[in-house]
């Protein structure tokens, strides 16, 4: 098929990113931004080489050049731009947190089926290649029986507005909870039989720090802590009965280390990134849309929902709840 032509709706730090990683991708093209200041959009469309600039979501979304739309909004409008891209007929790739809660979510995939539309999450480390590499380690034994995990993901980030604000949806489960959560879904599957937590809220009732134990029915644990207070060493770590792996900066890793019982040196398993590691979510839905499918296999719906209803679940408990919900 002819290259993917990407527009990106909302135009802060994380469209950035990922208007660089277009602009260096060969199989695609920058083609559209969109934000609620024209002048902000020409200046980003022409930092990054973007086709087309608008001053409005809704214009962009009119202009049938676009294949896939990235949304880059805080994920308290995820839901109500997912819909808008929807209904104007376009593919979707959203940032995490996909949605607010598995509701919103629900009815976003219900519409991407009856359209006929793909619709997927950006949690970019579901697509990156250590990823792989590391569910192909952990099959292959040479952990011996795996037992546990534990991943930790903070940083000092209160200052910032977005965070701290109900009405944006703030905290931090949805914006770094999701990590640990997620590399725990990878490592050790989503058959949980209980899950403990406790939580830290902010005056403004968001959880500034939480701890989470998840107790699987096979008999695993992982123990995953996230925060916005404070900068945490941002490692996972997987046990076995053999041994153990490591992974620095594990929600984008770019190599890992397994230590086997009795091997004086851990064996190092390289995964780089080709750009900025966007492209891989990129490239899935290219591929998915190629294929007239309405999910990426890499993240498949289910999962997103199963993700947005476990974290429905630790805010309950937490007492932690939104304007919009």
């Amino acid at each position: 098929m002819d290259r993917l032509r990407v527009s990106i709706l909302g135009a802060g730090k994380i469209a950035a990113t990922m208007a660089d990683t277009l602009s260096r991708m060969d199989d695609v093209i920058p083609y559209a931004v969109a934000a609620r200041d024209l002048d902000r959009a020409q200046s980003f469309a022409s930092q990054y080489g973007f086709e087309k600039a608008y001053g409005s979501y809704e214009e962009m979304l009119r202009d049938d050049g676009t294949d896939l739309v990235y949304i880059a909004t805080p994920h308290s409008h995820h839901y109500q731009h997912a819909l808008l891209c929807l209904n104007h007929g376009r593919h979707v790739l959203c940032e995490k947190a996909f949605t607010v809660n598995r509701n919103q979510a629900e009815e976003v995939f219900a519409l991407a089926e009856q359209k006929g539309l793909l619709i997927t999450e950006a949690v970019w480390t579901r697509y990156m290649p250590f990823a792989r590499k590391l569910r192909e380690l952990l099959d292959s034994g040479v952990l011996g029986t795996l037992c546990s995990l534990e991943a930790g993901f903070g940083f000092e980030l209160s200052w910032h507005d977005r965070l701290v604000d109900p009405a944006l949806a703030g905290g931090a489960l949805l914006d770094l909870g999701i990590y640990p959560l997620t590399f725990a879904a990878i490592a050790f599957g989503g058959d949980l039989a209980s899950v403990t937590s406790r939580a830290v809220k902010t005056d403004r009732g968001v959880d500034a720090q939480n701890s989470m134990v998840l107790e699987y029915r096979d008999g695993k644990i992982a123990t995953l802590t996230s925060s916005m207070v404070c900068n945490f060493r941002n490692e996972a770590t997987v046990y076995g009965t053999k041994g153990h792996l490591t992974l620095k900066d594990f929600w984008h890793a770019e190599e890992i280390r397994v230590y086997v019982d009795g091997e004086d040196e851990p064996r190092m398993i390289p995964a780089p990134v080709e750009i900025s590691g966007y492209e891989y979510e990129v490239r899935a839905c290219a591929k998915a849309i190629a294929e007239k499918k309405t999910e990426c296999p890499e993240l498949p719906h289910a999962e997103t929902l199963r993700m947005m209803g476990l974290m429905d679940s630790l805010r309950e408990a937490w007492g932690v709840r939104y304007p919009m919900e």
